[in-house]
């Protein structure tokens, strides 16, 4: 028993010198700002900014996310918190952040606890963790345990029983599966990237439901000889462990999907659990059907549905268009990408982690590169070694699964970005689960002080290389030249550098700062696949400074634009343009400016953004007040659900005189009036109507 007790303190002690220690490792990255994605869904996005606590004003920050258009209200509200709490601050959004990555640490610490203590095998179906799920979800009768649900050294593999040993051994092993994927570096971008903690709630809720699954199948299986317990009411201890299981898959993932999407998967994970380690079986042995049946129900019939929706859009060409990939591309290019994760995860480098990778050389078969077909081979033997180790070693065996099916969701079909290193925030879970047991061995292993060796050497190499990261992102433009020096070949990276540099120079002719940007801007422009950023950059440079613009920049835009469809950082670009020849500060040729959008618009059906965009240049700047709401009424045909197009166009009309067409986009603006979010642009807009 004082053997039990001390080992149970040394794994709380190693968890809250964990916490510790990632505070203190990211603590440094805190006082950086925003990068990236940051400024269309925080700082420029006025929703999430209310300037009072009201339901229709929080109604607003819930459905103002850019970002999807599922919205993540909860993600939203969340920034909408700190906006309330302390206004426009990335240091306090940050240390947000950081909490929920902690909290996530307690979270995988429990999960890994629980998954330790529930190792089975085909011959022994049940399991003996009625004590876990009994501490965590208590019964209203003492649980009785039978004895063919105890562990023996007959029916589980010696490296998976060492690896469970007892209870406590089991804490301190999952709390170096917590250490570890709480210092992972690339994991950081879940934390210090203000926008992902979208990424990081949503798995909140996923590690509370595979919590709450594995504690309901443990409540499930707890028998005496067949025969469930039951409480008072009549109700079989089963029959509470299976409501447990449905009810912490359901409920986590419809709260989880309010803040990502990527929460959808938590079904999948428990699926998954259930492959390894309870083999859908009853405490007695027998298939459990309604396990089969629940599965069925909440993870094959919404993955069908969810398929035959997307998938005939995704076969058109258009859903392409924005993308410089394909289907077939893209599925290619993640052969590599998957891959690469695995090695990004477990041995992480400097140039590996840099943020952006847009300079990866997307396959176009097999061969092109050989790193494909290689790839390609890599995960089907990777697939095979999973149910090779589901009986042998079913811990590396689940963990392995849990990494490869978080991929399925970004890494298959949909048309997003190839890569984004926050997409491993669970998936780093599963390869910690694999390789982290098979290191934290009884000394009376072979090889045990070898593995001790390689388990500390790569939590020490982690926590450097997340503090050395963590440093960098503590400065607006140490990052930018640690981002940039790490890809040099990246568009993004140059970009960010040169915009940097501009900030800095205050725009100043005679800053330092000002010559320093032209040259990774300019790089950022000649590297190929890229938007028309950096030149909107330099030329947003040289006119606030009243320097000359030259046409070279212009040329590129315009020859940009023409050759593919423009994508959200174009549209961005056109916008900063227009904004700042609208409020004065930029003095910009009609003539050019008229050139772009030509070319945006040439491409096949423009967005609503991009038109709406035109609209207020053309209204606005070129006072051609018929062109503007020409513009504006098609940004509103392409995006009926978008109010603040409308209620542009609204004042447009009124302003113009025409008044009844005005008072039919009002009456059609009143749907889109959810919980009261639009009562003041409303009334605005009544009283500028009545007014005529």
């Amino acid at each position: 028993m004082a053997l039990s007790h001390y080992k149970s303190r040394v794994s709380l002690f190693l968890m809250l010198a964990a916490l510790l220690l990632t505070t203190v490792i990211y603590w440094p990255g805190l006082a950086g700002s925003w990068l990236f994605d940051d400024y269309p869904n925080i700082v420029d996005n006025h929703g999430v900014q209310p300037s009072e606590m009201s339901i229709p004003a929080l109604v607003r920050a819930a459905l103002s996310s850019p970002a999807s258009d599922f919205k993540r209200p909860l993600a939203s509200l969340s920034f909408a918190a700190n906006y309330i709490a302390i206004g426009l601050d990335p240091h306090w959004m940050k240390l947000t952040n950081l909490s929920i990555h902690l909290l996530n640490g307690l979270l995988v610490f429990m999960l890994a606890r629980l998954l330790l203590r529930s190792i089975d095998r085909r011959k022994t179906p049940a399991f003996s963790g009625a004590a876990e799920a009994a501490t965590l979800f208590p019964a209203k009768t003492p649980s009785i345990t039978s004895n063919r649900s105890a562990f023996t050294a007959e029916a589980v593999p010696k490296a998976d029983l060492a690896a469970v040993g007892s209870s406590n051994h089991a804490g301190i092993v999952a709390a170096l599966i917590a250490t570890g994927w709480m210092l992972l570096p690339i994991n950081l971008t879940a934390v210090l990237y203000v926008v992902q903690r979208m990424e990081s709630m949503a798995n909140l809720f996923v590690l509370l439901g595979l919590i709450g699954y594995v504690a309901g199948r443990q409540r499930m299986l707890v028998t005496d000889t067949g025969t469930f317990s039951r409480d008072d009411n009549g109700c079989s201890a089963g029959t509470r462990g299976f409501i447990l299981c449905m009810l912490s898959i359901i409920i986590p993932t419809a709260v989880g999907v309010l803040a990502k999407e990527t929460a959808v998967m938590l079904p999948l994970y428990a699926l998954l659990v259930e492959w390894v380690l309870f083999h859908f079986c009853t405490a007695t042995g027998r298939r459990d059907w309604r396990i089969i049946a629940s599965f069925l129900l909440v993870l094959v019939l919404p993955t069908l549905i969810g398929i035959g929706w997307l998938l005939p859009n995704l076969l058109k060409p258009e859903a392409w268009a924005t993308r410089d990939f394909t289907l077939g591309t893209r599925l290619l290019s993640e052969t590599r990408i998957v891959v690469d994760y695995i090695r990004w995860t477990l041995l992480p480098t400097l140039d590996a982690l840099s943020f952006y990778h847009d300079d990866f050389r997307i396959s176009t078969g097999l061969l092109a590169p050989w790193t494909t077909l290689a790839s390609l081979v890599s995960l089907v033997a990777l697939v095979a070694l999973m149910l090779w180790l589901r009986a042998r070693k079913p811990l590396a065996a689940l963990g392995i699964a849990l990494f490869l099916g978080c991929q399925l969701l970004t890494g298959t079909i949909l048309p997003l970005e190839l890569i984004y290193e926050h997409r491993n925030y669970f998936a780093s879970f599963g390869l910690m689960l694999a390789v982290v047991p098979l290191l934290a061995v009884p000394r009376s292993f072979s090889f045990a002080r070898l593995r001790y060796t390689l388990l500390a050497g790569l939590l020490v190499s982690w926590a450097t290389l997340t503090a050395m990261t963590a440093y960098a992102w503590g400065e607006p433009l140490r990052l930018a030249q640690e981002l940039a020096a790490r890809a040099p070949q990246s568009p993004r990276a140059q970009y960010e550098l040169g915009r940097t540099y501009i900030i800095d120079s205050h725009y100043d002719p005679a800053s330092p700062f000002t010559k320093l940007a032209y040259a990774p801007l300019e790089k950022a422009a000649a590297l190929p696949n890229f938007s028309i950023l950096p030149e909107q950059a330099l030329i947003f440079m040289n006119a606030r400074m009243q320097l000359p613009l030259k046409d070279a920049w212009w040329d590129s835009i315009v020859t940009k634009l023409k050759t593919h469809t423009p994508g959200v950082q174009d549209e961005s670009a056109l916008a900063s343009l227009t904004q700042c020849t609208r409020d004065g500060q930029c003095v910009l040729p009609p003539e050019r400016m008229k050139q772009a959008f030509a070319a945006a618009l040439s491409q096949p059906a423009p967005t609503g953004r991009l038109l709406a965009i035109y609209g207020d240049y053309a209204w606005n700047v070129l006072g051609d007040h018929a062109l503007g709401v020409r513009m504006t009424a098609q940004a509103v045909d392409a995006s009926p659900n978008e109010p603040a197009y409308r209620i542009t166009l609204i004042r447009m009309l009124a302003v113009t005189g025409r008044h009844a067409e005005a008072d039919r986009q009002l009456q059609q603006l009143a749907p889109l009036n959810i919980g009261g979010r639009l009562d003041g642009e409303i009334a605005k807009l009544e009283v500028l109507l009545n007014s005529r």
